[in-house]
C-alpha cells in the first residue's frame, strides 16, 4: 500500500522505471510513447540523453549546491550568459527559481516591489486572463483562472481582475476579421485599466501562447502588439508566461519573437532543464533591475534552491542542444507534420471542432456537435474516457475538461518531446485517433 499523497489518489499509476528517447518503460514491461514530453511538456530532448545525463554528474561530482546568496558559481553565471542571449529586447537580467510557479510569483513580487521602489506604491493590482493558468501556488492560481484547482482557495487567494483570453475558436464574431477580434479583446485590458484606475495597475499577465488549461491556443495576428501599446500607454508591466510554450517549443526560441514584442518579464521553466533537474526563471528588464538595484538594493523575493549549481549545470547542457545550429529548424519542419497530420485524420471528425497550436504543441477541441460547436455534457467524461483509451493503447497525452469556461468543454493535448521524428507523428496520431474513437464509439454509433 502506498504512503504518497498522490494528486489523484483514486486513478490508479503504473510504475515507470525507464526512459529511452521517445518512450517511458512501466514495471511491467510496457512501453509508451512519449505525446506529452514527460507528462507535462517537460522532457522536451526526450529521456535519458547521456550529454545532459553526464553534465549532471560531473556538477554533483564537484560540488552539488551552495546557497547563491553566499556565493555564486560559474554554472549558475554561464546558464544566465547562455538564457540572455538572443533573449527578447531588453531581457537582460536572470532570476532562478525551482519551477514556473515561482517563475510567476517573481515576476508578480518584482513588479510590486518595482513600484514600490520608485515611488508609486499605490500599483498593486494585476490583471490576467480567463482560461489561463500561471501555477499551482496561491500567487498563481490567484492570476490564473483555471476554475477546477482555484475554486477551493477562492477566499484567501489575492484579488485580481480578469479580462477574456483571445480565444478565436469560440470568441471571434460571424463578419469579424482576425484582427478586428484582437483588437476588440486586447481592448478590454483598456476598459479594464481605466474602469479599476491607471495608477492602480501593476501588472497584466498573459501566456504567450496558452497551456493546457485552453488547449495551446495562439493569439490572433496583432492582439499582443495592442497589448503592448496599452502597457506602455498607462505604465503597466507586461509580464509573458512562457513556461509551457518558451524555449523551442513552438519552434522560435521565444514564443512572443512571433508576436513581434518584448515584455518586462518573461518567465519559463520546463524547457529550460528538460525535467533532468528541477528550475526555472524570470527574467527581467535592466530598467526595472537597475531600479531595484539603485533603491533598496535588495530582492526581497527569492528561494532557497534559487540558482541551484547542478540544476543550473543540467540546464547548460539542455540548453546547447536546444540553441545548436539547425536544431529549431528541425522543430519548425516536425511541428509542421504533426499539425498537417492532425488535420488529415480529424479535420473531418464529427467530434473534433478545433485543431489549434504552433509548433510542437498542439490541441483538439473535442465538440459533441460541429456545426453548433456545442460541447460534452461533463456528465459523459469525454476527457477522462480518452485519457484512459490512450494510456492503455501505450500513448502518453493529455485530455482535459473546462476548456470553455472551466466547467464544461474538452481537449486533447499533443506535444511530443522535440527529438521526435515524422514516424513518431505517425504512432501518435494513429494510436490517439484509435483511443478518441474507441471513448466516442456510442457517440459515434448513435449518429450513425
Amino acid at each position: 500500500m502506498s504512503s504518497v499523497f498522490h494528486r489523484i489518489p483514486k486513478r490508479h499509476l503504473p510504475v515507470a522505471v525507464k526512459g529511452e528517447g521517445m518512450y517511458i518503460f512501466d514495471k511491467d514491461g510496457k512501453r509508451y510513447i512519449d505525446g506529452y514530453a514527460g507528462g507535462a511538456c517537460v522532457s522536451c530532448l526526450g529521456h535519458s540523453q547521456e550529454t545532459v545525463i553526464e553534465a549532471v554528474r560531473d556538477q554533483i561530482g564537484k560540488m552539488a549546491f551552495f546557497h547563491s546568496a553566499m556565493f555564486t558559481s560559474e554554472p549558475l553565471e554561464e546558464l544566465a550568459s547562455i538564457l540572455t542571449t538572443n533573449a527578447p529586447e531588453g531581457l537582460t537580467r536572470v532570476f532562478f527559481t525551482n519551477s514556473g510557479s515561482e517563475a510567476v510569483e517573481t515576476a508578480i513580487m518584482m513588479a510590486r516591489q518595482y513600484f514600490v521602489e520608485i515611488g508609486q506604491p499605490q500599483r498593486k493590482k494585476v490583471i490576467g486572463r480567463r482560461n489561463s493558468y500561471h501555477g499551482g501556488g496561491l500567487t498563481g492560481l490567484a492570476v490564473g483562472y483555471q476554475v477546477a484547482r482555484r475554486t477551493p482557495f477562492e477566499e484567501v487567494l489575492p484579488n485580481v481582475f480578469h479580462v477574456s483570453p483571445c480565444y478565436e475558436y469560440r470568441g471571434r464574431l460571424e463578419g469579424e476579421t482576425l484582427e478586428q477580434y484582437g483588437l476588440r479583446v486586447a481592448n478590454e485590458l483598456e476598459q479594464a485599466i481605466l474602469g479599476l484606475g491607471p495608477n492602480t495597475i501593476m501588472a497584466f499577465i498573459a501566456e504567450t501562447v496558452t497551456g493546457t488549461t485552453n488547449g495551446t491556443t495562439p493569439a490572433v495576428p496583432g492582439y499582443f502588439k495592442r497589448v503592448r501599446e496599452i502597457c506602455d500607454k498607462y505604465g503597466v508591466l507586461l509580464v509573458l508566461d512562457e513556461v509551457f510554450c518558451g524555449l523551442g517549443r513552438t519552434g522560435t526560441l521565444h514564443a512572443c519573437e512571433k508576436e513581434g514584442v518584448a515584455p518586462d518579464f518573461l518567465t519559463f521553466a520546463k524547457g529550460i532543464a528538460a525535467g533532468y533537474q528541477p528550475i526555472g526563471a524570470t527574467m527581467v528588464n535592466q530598467k526595472i533591475y537597475d531600479d531595484i538595484v539603485s533603491g533598496s538594493g535588495t530582492f526581497k523575493g527569492g528561494y532557497t534552491y534559487s540558482g541551484h549549481a547542478t540544476a543550473c549545470a543540467a540546464a547548460i547542457a539542455v540548453q546547447k542542444v536546444l540553441r545548436a545550429p539547425g536544431f529549431l529548424d528541425q522543430v519548425k519542419t516536425t511541428g509542421s507534420v504533426l499539425s498537417q497530420r492532425l488535420n488529415d485524420r480529424f479535420g473531418q471528425h464529427p467530434h473534433i471542432g478545433d485543431i489549434r497550436g504552433r509548433g510542437m504543441m498542439m490541441t483538439l477541441e473535442l465538440v459533441d456537435d460541429r456545426s453548433t460547436k456545442a460541447p460534452f455534457a461533463p456528465s459523459y467524461g469525454v476527457s477522462s474516457k480518452i485519457y484512459q483509451s490512450a494510456q492503455a493503447r501505450g500513448l502518453i497525452t493529455h485530455a482535459l475538461s473546462g476548456t470553455v469556461d472551466g466547467h464544461i468543454g474538452d481537449h486533447v493535448v499533443i506535444c511530443p518531446p522535440l527529438i521526435a521524428t515524422g514516424d513518431h507523428i505517425d504512432t501518435i496520431v494513429g494510436l490517439l485517433g484509435e483511443a478518441i474513437d474507441a471513448a466516442l464509439l456510442d457517440r459515434r454509433a448513435n449518429a450513425a
